[in-house]
């Protein structure tokens, strides 16, 4: 894309399973607000930008793998741009935001779309996952990735207004995109199943947007309220009638909240 110095940039990162493509819908309403950079997280597609999370292919842990990562995330954005993440990109872009701060550069804003810090259920947090839902998807890979995604694509779209029409728009953006290997997907699982930024939050003070679906199957909106009350700087905005992905529920009003909420008027 053709980047103008007049206005902000916007760099994207994906969630798990579907790579980039995912954002290919929004990118002409985003476009017109914003120099977009679409990214992409180990092993998928070709955006402009790759994100490596471990050069050297060692096997490391996978909280170490996801911090590493956003590492690597943040050296690649540029500075004061404003980072936007959907469900598991939400929590890198999350982890990007603090090494971000602790590092010195500056982010000039955060966007998590369907994201919330921690993906699995514990004691004290019932606003997620049971890790027997990951326990099901890491079986089912191993014996075929792609029937797999198919699956997790049916589920995401739950409770979804326009579930069948966002059915068929995923279908084809993942075969749009070269298909994530096996190690890759289980990668992302293990960064959903172990991570947990909860206590980290309070570190991060650039505005936030929090964007959310009414109905999201997989990051309960409960969650998402949790974080606009212990986050001072959030602000939340729920899609009436979304499920996972409301960016593409109504991609008219996700581009007007983003460049209403960081004061970005159209050029063109």
């Amino acid at each position: 894309m053709n980047n103008s110095p007049l206005k902000p940039d916007l760099a994207l990162i994906h969630g798990w399973g579907l790579g980039p493509t995912v954002w290919q819908p929004v990118l002409p309403l985003l476009s017109q607000r914003f120099n977009v950079h679409v990214l992409a997280l180990p092993g998928y597609g070709t955006p402009e930008t790759l994100v490596n999370s471990q050069p050297s292919g060692e096997p490391i842990q996978a909280t170490a793998s996801f911090t590493r990562t956003a590492e690597t995330l943040v050296k690649t954005l540029p500075d004061k741009c404003i980072l936007c993440g959907w469900s598991l990109g939400g929590m890198l872009a999350l982890q990007a935001a603090l090494l971000a701060a602790q590092g010195g550069k500056t982010l000039r804003g955060l966007i998590l779309v369907g994201s919330t810090p921690r993906f699995t259920q514990g004691v004290d947090w019932p606003h997620a996952q049971p890790e027997s839902l990951l326990d099901t998807f890491i079986a089912a890979l191993a014996t075929d990735a792609a029937v797999t995604l198919q699956r997790f694509i049916a589920l995401l779209n739950q409770g979804d207004t326009q579930a069948r029409a966002l059915g068929r728009t995923f279908l084809k953006q993942l075969h749009a995109d070269p298909l994530p290997d096996t190690a890759t997907l289980l990668v992302g699982l293990g960064w959903l199943r172990d991570v947990d930024l909860r206590q980290q939050l309070a570190a991060i003070d650039v505005p936030t947007l929090l964007v959310h679906g009414e109905h999201d199957p997989l990051m309960p909106l409960h969650a998402a309220l949790w974080l606009n009350e212990q986050w001072p700087n959030a602000q939340l905005e729920v899609f009436s009638g979304a499920a996972h992905a409301p960016f593409l529920n109504d991609p008219e009003r996700f581009a007007r909240l983003i460049a209403d909420f960081f004061h970005a008027p159209a050029i063109h």
